[in-house]
């Protein structure tokens, strides 16, 4: 058996659809308070579906029984309900998940960290690499994937990349290139993990078929658009000034993230590419269904 924690996000909920078509037995993790559509669909795939919460330890080990791997999805980043925080969800709830799997005689854990890139000091960078290591020293078989910033999410009217209106928020000067990558993408290799013996106890850096500075990106759409964008910068000084002055470690973080993103993250998929045969998404994909 399979168990998918956040089951209902966006990753997670791509997971559990390759699952479903591969015909692989599915586990879906979803919270009490999940959207009841999203979770009738799990239902629809054929996953089994429990419910849980990686605040609390008890469902946490109801639902790994019998699980023979754990894809992990879960953050408090982009849905957050009372009681969710960095601290509760991305450190402490993980490290419960990776003991329960273990303890449930699961043999692999399969994390979704992010880019080993991203390593600005902050309360989510430190709680990726604390679960990360302490998943390699848990004794089960492990995968850690980094992906980088997911397209889908970062070129999104959320955070100021607004395709319809024709308008770009650009943190720092634009110029330094980002493996973007889908979601979709991530998930494929997700799947694939499950069954490559190469990813057994390995850590795998994942970004895009092509780095690309965010204004290149901006003229990727302005092409697909017929449209110029008005493009806004947000200075490196004031994304230091709003991460110093964050009253919360969410806010904190995001600061962070925004930072990396000015720094750039390349990576260099080919050799990935050789072990896992993969058709990745490009930003001329992604602009193309978006306009």
């Amino acid at each position: 058996m399979n168990l998918v924690v956040g089951a209902t996000g966006l990753l997670g909920g791509e997971i559990c659809r390759l699952l479903a078509a591969q015909g692989k037995p599915l586990r879906a993790m979803v919270r009490a308070t999940a959207d009841p559509d999203k979770a009738k669909n799990l239902k629809l795939l054929g996953a089994e579906v429990v419910t849980g919460d990686l605040k609390d330890q008890a469902s946490i080990d109801v639902a790994c029984r019998r699980v023979t791997s754990v894809i992990s999805t879960s953050s408090s980043t982009l849905s957050r309900q009372p009681g969710d925080s960095i601290q509760t969800v991305d450190l402490e709830g993980q490290i419960r998940l990776i003991d329960a799997a273990k303890n449930a005689g699961g043999r692999l854990f399969i994390y979704i960290s992010y880019s080993g890139n991203i390593n600005l000091d902050c309360s989510l960078t430190a709680a990726k690499r604390t679960v990360e290591r302490h998943l390699k020293q848990s004794g089960l078989d492990y995968t850690i994937l980094r992906p980088s910033y997911f397209m889908e999410v970062w070129l999104s009217p959320v955070l100021g990349f607004d395709v319809a209106n024709a308008k770009a928020q650009i943190y720092g000067s634009g110029t330094n290139k980002i493996s973007w990558i889908s979601f979709q993408d991530v998930a494929q290799f997700a799947v694939k993990c499950l069954d490559n013996p190469a990813a057994r106890n390995a850590t795998i850096e994942l970004g895009g078929p092509e780095a690309l500075s965010p204004l290149e990106v901006v003229r990727i759409f302005e092409e697909a658009n017929g449209r110029l964008f008005d493009i806004q910068y947000v200075p490196k000084e004031s994304l230091l000034a709003q991460k110093q002055a964050a009253k919360d470690p969410l806010q904190e973080s995001f600061a962070a993230l925004m930072l990396s993103y000015a720094e750039g993250d390349p990576i260099d998929m080919r050799a990935t590419l050789q072990t896992f045969p993969e058709q990745l998404t490009s930003v001329r994909d992604y602009a193309k269904r978006m306009v």
